[in-house]
């Protein structure tokens, strides 16, 4: 039977090592159909169709997982794989993660076909806009971090669909952002958590948030959480920002940011995508 392959080390490679399957991913067959005219995916932007994926595998569940690629995930660093990890510590987060019943998302009844979304970062560009009702008016509005919402409504929206986090970000936005009054991560009704797993932490927080550990929002239990599949933060890296820096010899903590990991989730899972009220690609 298939094992686990012995750990490799950060500090053994000078630079990101190169694999002849880097440019390998999982995809889910067959494609999300959509009858949406101007979705992302009829576009005819030639670098936009060469990169993108459209049916790319998003999530990790118990099911979608085996040896054979537990081992080519594990040639890769988080968050884009298992390197340093072992098995059957991350294994056990995993093994409690339900294969989701639906898509993240769905077409809204009676609309246009479309999904039309919204992603709002955090740094503050949209401080005095005045455009929080139509990033409401979106379908699904995406958040990431210290989704500083409360008293900001008229400029940044009050609604959250999905919110994307890291155990560090979840943990901490409240003291980082707690001047301007954020307490916790958003609990709108519906709203669904991403986690990006960028450190064993991730899945340690995950496994007692599963087996209901003292410290863990009752509420957050009852919301159903995906956690980013990792060759997937792998794939946004590849093909959308490669980084000169991962041939130095601090390539392990060169990675996209949580907001960039949330603009390529809303890219691939919506028809149309505004990022801090910009079009982020036109049909």
């Amino acid at each position: 039977a298939e094992t686990p392959m012995p750990l490799l080390y950060r500090r053994n490679f000078t630079k990101a090592p190169q694999w002849d399957f880097d440019d390998v991913y999982n995809q889910d067959a067959p494609p999300r159909p959509t009858t949406c005219a101007q979705s992302l995916r009829n576009s005819k932007d030639e670098n936009f169709k060469k990169a993108f994926l459209p049916n790319i595998r998003l999530f990790l569940h118990k099911d979608n997982i085996n040896m054979s690629e537990w081992n080519r995930l594990s040639h890769f660093n988080n968050p884009f794989g298992f390197m340093e990890c072992k098995y059957d510590e991350v294994m056990a987060s995993v093994k409690l993660i339900p294969k989701p019943k639906e898509p993240l998302l769905l077409p809204k009844p009676g609309a246009d076909g479309c999904i039309h979304c919204a992603v709002v970062g955090t740094a503050g560009i949209l401080n005095g806009s005045k455009v929080g009702a139509e990033i409401d008016a979106h379908d699904y509005v995406f958040r990431m971090n210290g989704a500083v919402i409360k008293g900001y409504e008229e400029d940044v929206g009050n609604r959250t669909s999905v919110y994307v986090h890291t155990e560090h970000s979840i943990a901490a936005s409240p003291y980082f952002f707690g001047k301007y009054g954020y307490k916790s991560a958003p609990h709108d009704e519906g709203i669904k958590y991403v986690l990006i797993p960028e450190a064993m932490r991730d899945f340690r927080w995950l496994e007692g948030l599963f087996k209901g550990h003292e410290g863990y929002s009752d509420r957050l239990l009852t919301l159903p959480v995906f956690l980013y599949f990792l060759f997937v933060c792998l794939f946004f890296n590849h093909r959308f920002l490669k980084s000169p820096n991962l041939n130095k010899r601090f390539w392990a903590i060169v990675r996209p940011t949580n907001g960039a990991f949330t603009l390529f989730l809303a890219l691939h899972i919506c028809d149309t995508v505004i990022f801090n009220n910009k079009a982020v690609f036109e049909f």
